[in-house]
């Protein structure tokens, strides 16, 4: 074990035990976000934990790119507007968006970048040099007042989750506790309230478990009530649910390109849990906005022009050509990247996306 992630797993420990059992999504926080020794805070994980699809191919964020201006176009091409990303990685999807962007030299909009993590704000500075970038830590109101293009790539996969299990007693809340210094999982004592599990819940089998992330789906409303009063379009693609969720547990550590324990390490690991995309639309709907999709990453991905830019590339770039198809195709092939992985839009009412 490494020494911050025992000073962070002995620091959850002694939290527990002075104030009792913790939620998942504190636990969540703690080991993603931790100062000291959070995961995201002290760390670039692209590459040697894990490889996101603008890093595997730059048509990903081109094809994004492109989907912005033409929702700008659509609109009417509002002079004050805000190109904003949530979670921007290196930069990379950002800088191959900006490039498609060219095509359409008066879509000018205000670059917002949101990163908590010290270390891939200095990166993403690094990789976008000589523009004029915001940087937050955070989704705020002040990104409120003018139209919002926002993308987001598997940003709400890693928000914290909370997780509740059917037993014979009813719902009970699976909460993080400490036996000697050691963390483990335990059911809350108490039964959840009612109004935390949807009714749709009810039939499931005893030992199923519903995930929720209050937190996903208040930045979703959030972002379809700014949509909805101002205008712009919102993408979001993650691997999650196409359709309804089921009643398995999806919360799972990576580490070096490989599965480890949720609880092992702490600060160690990345956390994520499946995107429940029936709920991030219902959420944009609570907020005012029309929802597309979700839809297959590769369905997407196809239907805005992904194998005609490879064979464009491919044509540029003879001595590269294999290695580009191969990229472009694992972005829409059923088995790795194109079912796994789905595309939800937030437009205002009225306007229908490209892509969907």
């Amino acid at each position: 074990m490494s020494a911050a992630g025992e000073s962070l797993s002995a620091r959850i420990a002694a939290l527990i035990e002075a104030q009792g059992p913790i939620s998942i999504a504190q636990y969540m926080t703690l080991a993603l976000h931790d100062p000291q020794a959070g995961y995201y805070a002290t760390r670039d994980p692209l590459g040697a934990d894990f490889i996101t699809a603008p890093e595997i191919s730059q048509i990903f964020g081109e094809l994004l790119g492109l989907w912005c201006v033409q929702l700008w176009h659509d609109q009417g091409k509002p002079k004050q507007c805000r190109l904003v990303e949530l979670g921007p990685g290196r930069g990379t999807l950002m800088a191959d968006a900006l490039r498609a962007m060219r095509v359409a030299p008066d879509f000018k909009p205000q670059i917002v970048l949101v990163e908590s993590s010290p270390v891939l704000r200095g990166i993403q500075q690094q990789n976008l040099p000589g523009l004029d970038i915001v940087w937050k830590s955070h989704f705020d109101q002040t990104l409120g007042d003018a139209p919002l293009f926002l993308l987001a790539n598997e940003f709400f996969d890693a928000l914290p989750i909370r997780q509740y299990v059917r037993t014979a007693q009813g719902w009970h809340e699976r909460m993080v506790v400490s036996k000697a210094g050691e963390l483990s999982f335990a059911l809350a004592p108490g039964a959840t309230p009612p109004a935390l599990v949807p009714a749709d819940r009810a039939d499931a089998p005893e030992g199923g478990v519903y995930e929720s992330s209050a937190a996903a789906t208040a930045l979703a409303q959030e972002i379809a009530r700014i949509i909805a009063a101002q205008g712009g379009g919102a993408l979001v693609l993650d691997y999650g649910y196409g359709e309804a969720a089921g009643f398995g547990e999806t919360l799972q550590a990576v580490g070096a390109n490989d599965f480890a324990e949720v609880l092992s390490q702490p600060g160690a690991h990345d956390l994520s849990a499946h995107v429940d995309f029936a709920a991030l639309g219902e959420a944009g709907r609570r907020g005012g906005a029309a929802i597309f999709g979700p839809r297959g990453q590769g369905a997407f991905l196809s239907s805005m022009g992904l194998a005609q830019r490879a064979g464009q590339l491919a044509e540029a770039h003879p001595d590269q050509a294999a290695q580009l198809i191969a990229s472009a195709r694992r972005l829409i092939d059923p088995v790795q990247m194109g079912t796994l992985f789905q595309a939800l839009a937030f437009v205002p009412p009225g306007v229908t996306p490209p892509g969907f």
